[in-house]
């Protein structure tokens, strides 16, 4: 595929998962505390890496309203793993072309970030991706409410990253945010942000 955007940026980002990497994660997530009394299941997310003009981005989902798990939360493309699934990436994959119609053809695997435990019961694989437009995505009406991308450089500027706290069942749950313009990416997609910090820069 020919690169849209500067050979130095994707060549750094190619040359970080291509080298043995034993940096460990930032965090792990925090799911185990409320839920040790089910079973955690395994699931993925496709943390799309797209080759723009001006610099790579990510690319995140902003779930629908009604939804029962994180209505309304800024997201990767994900789910849960299924019995025919080989693995991780293809989970990342499948459930990339079901929530926005980002065709796998167009994703380069890159490789795999630690798990993630959510507070919903999932061990999820974030799976990175080098995503080559154009993008001629179909969001799901139903799970979808809006798609949109973030400069990566942003993400990976420590200055744009935001350590928070709230109570949540009578304790204090401590997460990670990353606010950029009118969107607040915070929670578990924050989390996997700082682990790809970590991977990264470390």
């Amino acid at each position: 595929m020919n690169s849209p955007v500067s050979a130095p940026e994707e060549l750094w980002l190619r040359s970080r998962f291509a080298e043995p990497r034993t940096i460990g994660p930032v965090t792990s997530g925090d799911g185990h505390l409320w839920r040790s009394d089910r079973e955690i299941l395994p699931a993925a997310v496709l943390v799309p890496v797209v080759r723009r003009e001006n610099g790579l981005t990510v690319l995140f989902t902003r779930r629908t309203a009604h939804l029962n798990d994180h209505a309304g939360q800024i997201s990767f493309p994900g789910g849960r793993s299924e019995p025919g699934d080989a693995g991780a990436a293809e989970t990342a994959l499948r459930e990339a072309a079901e929530e926005i119609g980002l065709a796998a053809e167009r994703v380069e695997v890159l490789g795999e970030l630690p798990t993630y435990v959510t507070v919903t019961g999932y061990r999820v694989t974030p799976v990175v991706g080098l995503v080559t437009p154009p993008l001629e995505l179909r969001p799901d009406d139903f799970e979808v409410a809006e798609v949109f991308e973030v400069p990566l450089e942003f993400l990976l500027d420590p200055v744009n990253h935001q350590r928070n706290s709230v109570v949540h069942e009578g304790r204090e749950r401590r997460y990670y945010a990353i606010p950029y313009r009118q969107y607040y990416i915070w929670g578990a997609t924050a989390g996997m942000l700082m682990n790809l910090h970590s991977f990264l820069k470390g």
